[in-house]
């Protein structure tokens, strides 16, 4: 008898019975995962650039638009039950998804690595500020010890991590640390005179436009992961609502938080200036734990996608290996020089998703779409026409921002040439 192949889950509905997450589940994961130090340094960024008033201006506005981009494909995640790599099936064809689907995971792979360096480099700053672990050895063993806890959660269920560690536990944890360090910033500024440093204008260098690119690239940058978590929602409408708003707030709140401290301390390093406050130990020790879910987040998006190419290996077993070589990657890479092109290999992402909102955006029969055509042609081609516009708003009107017009343009050109659903039925 013939062995049965193993199901490829990635690329099938996730079933009714998997799908228990409710409004409070999305808002609690994405509230919890839109907190995070790097979110703050760049937050610090936008001044003195810009204005304490125009840079929380620009926050609120790219927080609100980027985190609606990520709520969106939510909810196309959970009414399909797909995947992220099932909607690049559905959307570019079974055979040439697998280019973006692998270049996710040399994405996901990077900004884990790079996290474990936040994580460590956090935890060193901690020990440094309490007196302690001195020796030269300290940072190999807190890359490893940081490696080890993912490891850890990566054995067992997201599903579980979800509801039962993160709403229950971490969130009022992570809720309390930002509320203390708000507070004594907030004392700063009033000391420093709030009025003053409120009203106080921009030394200029950055325009609003490239501001509110700089704040959705954070939303943005999780559209390749959120179909992964939505497709264990009940409803759509709760996970477009509870992702929407859990993100919003956390982007808006460390944002600003960012802003308020450069504003109020003279420390270029967010990290000391964090530990300056008072209870800024456990407060920025509290984050940093949370930190973890970011890159669990990662982990467990590229585990998914990495199945999805080879199915016969579990999410979990990809997931544990992908943790494993971000690991080593930490403890041998430049992690901190290879930003850039970290962000340059996720501006690939965003006229990806412009065609794949576009495209999937009211259709009933997504699921479907699967396995109908090897290759969609003309969503290949918005795709690297949607690159190519990308790099060129960046080189030639930085003023202007380029995640937007992307965005615009994928989105115009891939509604316009959408297969009528007919001639997709045809298509098998």
């Amino acid at each position: 008898m013939a062995a049965t192949p193993t199901e490829n889950t990635a690329l099938s509905p996730l079933a009714s019975s998997e799908r228990t997450f409710g409004f409070r589940d999305h808002a609690a994961l994405w509230f919890s995962l839109g907190v995070g130090l790097l979110v703050m340094q760049i937050g610090a960024y936008l001044v003195p650039a810009l204005g304490a008033k125009q840079a929380v201006f620009v926050i609120v506005l790219g927080s609100v638009l980027g985190s609606g981009l990520l709520a969106w494909t939510a909810r196309i995640g959970c009414d399909s039950g797909l995947s992220s790599a099932g909607l690049m099936h559905a959307t570019y064809g079974g055979s040439f998804a697998r280019l973006p689907v692998l270049l996710n995971i040399v994405q996901l792979v990077g900004w884990t690595a790079f996290e474990l360096v936040i994580m460590r480099d956090g935890s060193m700053a901690i020990a440094r500020q309490s007196g302690g672990f001195a020796s030269d050895y300290w940072p190999l063993l807190a890359t490893v010890l940081w490696g080890a806890v993912l490891l850890a959660l990566l054995s067992g269920s997201m599903v579980t991590l979800v509801r039962q560690f993160i709403g229950r536990y971490g969130l009022p944890l992570v809720l309390a640390s930002l509320v203390w360090l708000s507070w004594q910033f907030l004392g700063k500024a009033n000391d420093m005179s709030f009025a003053e440093l409120w009203n106080r204008a921009g030394a200029g260098g950055m325009s609003t436009l490239s501001a509110l690119d700089l704040v959705i690239a954070m939303p943005v940058s999780w559209l390749p992961l959120v179909a992964d978590f939505a497709r264990h929602g009940r409803q759509g409408k709760s996970a477009l609502r509870g992702t929407w708003l859990g993100y919003t707030i956390a982007n808006v709140w460390c944002y600003a938080l960012g802003v308020l401290v450069a504003i109020t301390t003279p420390s270029t390093d967010l990290v000391a200036a964090l530990l300056l406050a008072q209870g800024g130990l456990i407060a920025l020790g509290l984050i940093l734990i949370d930190e973890v879910d970011n890159a669990y987040g990662d982990l467990y998006s590229g585990s998914v996608a990495g199945h999805s190419l080879k199915p016969n290996w579990t999410v979990r077993r990809w997931g544990m290996l992908m943790a494993v070589v971000c690991t080593a990657l930490a403890l041998v890479l430049p992690m901190h020089s290879l930003e850039p092109f970290l962000l340059m290999l996720s501006s690939v992402f965003i006229p990806l998703y412009g065609v794949i909102l576009a495209r999937l955006t009211g259709h009933n029969g997504v699921a479907e779409m699967v396995s109908k055509r090897k290759v969609d042609y003309s969503a290949v081609l918005i795709w690297f026409m949607g690159i190519v516009c990308y790099h060129l708003c960046s080189l030639q009107l930085p003023d202007l921002g380029a995640a937007l017009p992307t965005l615009a343009l994928t989105f115009v050109l891939a509604r316009l040439s959408r297969p009528a659903a007919a001639a997709l039925s045809a298509t098998a």
